[in-house]
């Protein structure tokens, strides 16, 4: 656990600007640690651009920011190749996606197409343009936003680049004394443009080697895989998680028992990270969408009536 007190740091450091928010925090760094993405929704003016900046200026990491709207290309996110009439050959010409924390703004206005250009990114941390494969710089994290309340002029994502996503969070409004504090810092000049770095990518990527070793015994995956199979095999439910989401609950369990300063892995880290991990690769069937379900409700329902494993 070299890299834990650097973490632990690393995360007051964040909530020492973002305010009043650690459990969002939390997750965040959870997700960085597993190696994951982030799919932030919520109203606007919540905060979702000051995390993402913070973050990046706490980690020392570059920052890559794109606002999508309808026309907005693939180029613009991978890069294209221009014919330089000097040397007769084509150069690359860097997208965003070329920077280690990608704040992919209101993603569900852009369309199709475009919002596939993060595909490849996502999952393989490469990019392919006019058949060359690049190698993104590491660490590389995608956090994603989208408005959950508008749907004029926006295209939904399907559930393919959904599952892409290792978390979908929502920041939320502040409560009152968390509103009045963030007010006090703005008034005295506290802003990501404020925010030093307290790690660097290296110490980053270390920590993820730490991580990737926690412990997750026999007993623990088979936990898992029986929440897993629960979404599969509930009837309200037209779409159970993927095997990627099992993977995926499995580093995020780890990253959170890394985070609570343990190289092994408990239920209640599985528990913690469940939602945030399986919601939103969930879909329910026309009827529990009539009777007005709640997935959320169903999930945690499902949760316990899992066995817990004795360790």
């Amino acid at each position: 656990m070299k890299f834990y007190e650097m973490i632990k740091n690393l995360e007051s450091n964040i909530n020492s600007v973002f305010v009043g928010k650690e459990e969002v925090v939390g997750d965040v760094l959870v997700c960085l640690l597993a190696g994951g993405h982030i799919l932030l929704e919520d109203v606007p003016g919540v905060g979702k651009t000051t995390l993402a900046t913070t973050l990046a200026k706490s980690i020392n990491c570059s920052l890559g920011r794109i606002q999508f709207t309808p026309d907005t290309l693939p180029g613009d996110v991978v890069g294209i190749s221009i014919y330089n009439a000097k040397t007769g050959e084509f150069e690359y010409a860097p997208g965003v996606v070329m920077n280690q924390i990608i704040l992919a703004d209101e993603i569900n206005r852009t369309s199709p197409k475009t919002q596939s250009s993060l595909l490849e990114a996502m999952a393989e941390e490469q990019i392919t343009v006019d058949g060359k494969q690049l190698k993104l710089p590491a660490p590389f994290m995608v956090i994603a936003t989208q408005n959950p309340i508008e749907f004029v002029g926006t295209y939904p994502l399907p559930e393919a680049q959904m599952d892409r996503f290792m978390m979908c969070l929502s920041v939320g409004y502040p409560d009152k004394e968390q509103e009045i504090k963030m007010a006090m810092q703005y008034l005295n000049g506290i802003t990501p443009n404020t925010v030093k770095p307290v790690c660097n990518a290296e110490d980053i990527l270390g920590a993820k080697e730490e991580v990737a070793g926690v412990t997750v015994t026999e007993k623990l995956l088979n936990y898992i895989e029986e929440i897993v199979l629960k979404t599969r095999t509930e009837p309200r439910f037209k779409l159970g998680v993927s095997p990627r989401a099992m993977l995926a609950l499995i580093r995020a369990s780890q990253a959170k028992a890394y985070m609570s300063g343990r190289d092994y892995v408990k239920p209640d880290d599985v528990k913690s990270v469940a939602k945030q991990v399986l919601l939103h690769r969930i879909a329910l069937n026309a009827e529990a969408k009539v009777r007005k379900e709640s997935p959320e409700n169903i999930l945690k329902s499902l949760i316990l009536e899992v066995k817990v494993p004795i360790e």
